[in-house]
C-alpha cells in the first residue's frame, strides 16, 4: 500500500462557464472562481478540476481550443488565472487542469496552417485522407452525429474530427506533434498547476490504415473500436510520462473512452509509467436503450452494483480507481438514480463515497442540483443535444417529445445549468442574462440556504468529506479492501472495507420503498460514522425507511 495524496483527496469539478459570473456578462469566469474559495474550503475538498479555460471559439464550451496557452476572453486573463492559482494554494486547495489533446479547434493556428495546403509544414500535425469513390475515406462516425470526416474544398481532401467538425484530430503519430504537446504541458506545469484532467486520451492513438468500424445500427456509422485504446497509446503516454510528467509531483486522470478492466490496468499502472487513475465510463451506460443515451430508462440497482463492484474488486492491487456519478457530460445523478430528494442525493453520496478510489464532486452535486425541465429545442445549448435531436427527429426515429424527454434524462446541458447560489434572481450566478437558463428550483436548492442548515445536503457532503481526509478512519475509507454484500438485491447497496482487522459496513437502501432487511454480515458496531436518518442502529432485523443509509465500524462477524 504505497500512500499518495492524490489517493486521499477529494476532487471538486468546476465547470466555469456555469460557476460564478463576476462582471455580469451572464458568463462565469475566473474571478468568479477565485471568489468563491473559501465556500470550497468549507466544504473541505483539496483539489479543483478545472474543465478548460484556454481559448477557445466554444463550438464545445471550451474543449475546442484555439490557444492552449492563453485564456479564453469570456473567463478572464492568464493574470486572472495566475491569482486563481495561489488563492487555491493559500487555502490548501490544488488547481488540476483540464487538457485537450486528442483535438484541437478548427480556429488554432496549426490546423490554420495545416489546412492552407498539401505541403506546409503543418499538414501532416492533423489526419488527412483523399475521398473513397467520392465519399469519406471510411465509415467512421462523429460522437456528436454524422460522419467523422470533413471535405475540405481548398485541398481536396478530407480531414478527421471523432467530434465537431470544428475539432480536427491531432496526429499523434507525428512527433513533432507530441513535441508540441509535451512543451505546452511542461509550460503549464512550470506555472504551478498541480496536474491534468486528460480529456479523452483513450483516442490519440488510431488503428493503423484507418479502416472501415463495425456500424452502429442506431447511427449508421462504425469506427469507435478503431479510434479508441489503438496500438500506440501506451508507447505515446509512457513517453508523456517519462518528458513531462514524472518531473513533477502531479495528478493524472485520464478519460478513457471504451476502456477494460486490462486495458485500465495498464493506462494506471501501479507502476508509476502512464497515468495514476483513470475516468472509465461502463456504469453510465447502463441505463441507455436502443436509441442510446436519449431515453428516461432508469438504473437497474443489481447491474450498477455489479459494474462499480467489479471495477472495485477487479483493480484491487493493480490500479486505483476514480469515483464518480456526475460530471459536465452526465446527467444529475439525484435525478438519474435518486427522486430528487435530499434524502435520496444523501444516500447516494453514501453508496460512492465510502469506496476505494478518489471522489469527484461536480458542482452543485453538494446541494442535491437536479436535472431540468428544458420544455424545448430553444433552451438546449449542448451540441450533442441539438445535433442528436435534428438526426433522431427530422428522421422520424423518434418523436419530438420522446426525444425531448430523453434529453431532460440524459442530456448533458442538465450538468451545466448555473450552479445556484442563493434564491436571488439568476440563482446569484449572475447579474446578467445566463448564458443558459437557470434551473427553476434555485429557490428550494441553494448554496445559502444549505449552509445555514444542518441537515442540508452540503453539510452531509462536508460530513463525508471530512470522513475520508480528515478522521480516525481516514485510512480505513482510503486503502481498505472492498467486498460486495447482498448483489442480488434490487433495492439495496450494501458492502464491506477492511483494513489490517477493521471493518466498515455500509447499507443504502437506494429505493423509494421501505425495505426490511435482515443483517446477516455483521452482529456488532463499534460506532455510527454517519447517517442521513439520525441515530442509526445496527440489528439483525432492521426496517429501513426509503433512501436510508448508515456507515458504522463493526467490530464482530456473524
Amino acid at each position: 500500500m504505497e500512500k499518495k495524496w492524490w489517493k486521499e483527496s477529494v476532487v471538486y469539478q468546476i465547470y466555469p462557464r456555469s460557476f460564478c459570473d463576476s462582471n455580469g456578462d451572464g458568463i462565469g469566469d475566473l474571478k468568479g472562481i477565485t471568489g468563491k474559495l473559501d465556500y470550497l474550503h468549507e466544504l473541505g475538498i483539496n483539489v479543483i478540476w478545472l474543465s478548460p479555460v484556454y481559448k477557445s471559439p466554444n463550438d464545445d464550451n471550451g474543449y475546442d481550443i484555439s490557444d492552449y496557452q492563453d485564456i479564453m476572453d469570456e473567463f478572464g486573463t492568464l493574470e486572472d488565472f495566475d491569482i486563481l492559482l495561489k488563492s487555491a494554494h493559500d487555502r490548501g486547495i490544488k488547481i488540476v487542469m483540464d487538457l485537450v489533446v486528442n483535438h484541437t479547434s478548427d480556429e488554432h493556428k496549426w490546423f490554420v496552417e495545416s489546412r492552407s495546403s498539401k505541403d506546409n509544414d503543418k499538414r501532416d500535425f492533423y489526419i488527412w485522407r483523399e475521398g473513397r469513390d467520392g465519399q469519406a475515406p471510411n465509415n467512421w462516425g462523429s460522437s456528436f452525429s454524422g460522419s467523422a470526416w470533413e471535405y475540405d474544398e481548398k485541398t481536396d481532401m478530407y480531414y478527421l474530427h471523432c467530434f465537431s467538425k470544428k475539432q480536427p484530430d491531432l496526429n499523434w503519430d507525428n512527433p513533432r506533434v507530441r513535441d508540441e504537446v509535451f512543451r505546452m504541458m511542461t509550460w503549464w506545469c512550470d506555472r504551478g498547476i498541480d496536474g491534468f484532467r486528460m480529456d479523452v486520451i483513450s483516442m490519440i492513438s488510431k488503428v493503423e490504415g484507418l479502416p472501415d468500424g463495425q456500424v452502429d445500427a442506431n447511427t449508421g456509422y462504425g469506427g469507435l473500436e478503431n479510434t479508441t485504446n489503438g496500438p500506440h497509446v501506451h508507447e505515446y503516454l509512457k513517453e508523456m510520462n517519462k518528458r513531462v510528467l514524472s518531473k513533477y509531483d502531479i495528478m493524472t486522470v485520464g478519460e478513457c473512452a471504451g476502456v477494460t478492466i486490462e486495458e485500465a490496468e495498464k493506462y494506471a499502472s501501479l507502476d508509476g509509467s502512464e497515468l495514476n487513475m483513470v475516468f472509465q465510463f461502463e456504469h453510465v451506460g447502463l441505463d441507455y436503450d436502443e436509441h442510446g443515451k436519449w431515453t428516461a430508462r432508469r438504473y437497474d440497482l443489481r447491474e450498477l452494483k455489479k459494474n462499480l463492484s467489479k471495477w472495485q474488486t477487479e483493480l484491487e492491487g493493480k490500479s486505483w480507481n476514480s469515483l464518480f456519478l456526475d460530471n459536465h457530460d452526465q446527467p444529475r445523478i439525484v435525478s438519474r438514480l435518486g427522486d430528487d430528494s435530499p434524502l435520496s442525493a444523501k444516500a447516494i453520496a453514501t453508496m460512492l463515497h465510502f469506496m476505494k478510489g478518489t471522489p469527484y464532486i461536480y458542482q452543485g452535486e453538494e446541494l442535491g442540483m437536479t436535472n431540468c425541465k428544458f420544455g424545448c429545442l430553444e433552451n438546449l445549448r449542448d451540441i450533442e443535444e441539438i445535433n442528436a435531436y435534428h438526426e433522431l427527429v427530422d428522421s422520424g426515429k423518434m418523436t419530438r417529445e420522446a426525444m425531448i424527454a430523453g434529453i431532460e434524462a440524459k442530456g448533458r446541458d442538465n450538468a451545466r445549468t448555473p450552479m445556484q447560489w442563493d434564491a436571488s434572481e439568476n440563482a446569484g450566478f449572475t447579474t446578467g442574462s445566463p448564458w443558459i437558463m437557470v434551473n427553476p428550483n434555485y429557490k428550494e436548492i441553494n448554496a445559502e440556504a444549505e449552509l445555514k442548515d444542518a441537515d442540508s445536503v452540503f453539510n452531509y457532503y462536508k460530513k463525508l468529506v471530512s470522513l475520508r481526509r480528515k478522521s480516525e478512519w481516514s485510512d480505513l475509507i482510503v486503502y481498505g479492501t472492498y467486498r460486495l454484500l447482498d448483489d442480488e438485491s434490487s433495492e439495496i447497496f450494501a458492502y464491506e472495507r477492511e483494513l489490517n482487522g477493521r471493518n466498515l459496513f455500509v447499507l443504502c437502501n437506494l429505493s423509494d420503498r421501505e425495505i426490511h432487511y435482515h443483517n446477516d454480515a455483521f452482529s456488532k458496531a463499534n460506532a455510527l460514522l454517519i447517517s442521513n436518518c439520525g441515530e442509526a442502529e445496527l440489528s439483525e432485523e432492521m426496517k429501513l425507511s426509503p433512501w436510508f443509509a448508515a456507515v458504522w465500524e463493526v467490530l464482530s462477524f456473524v
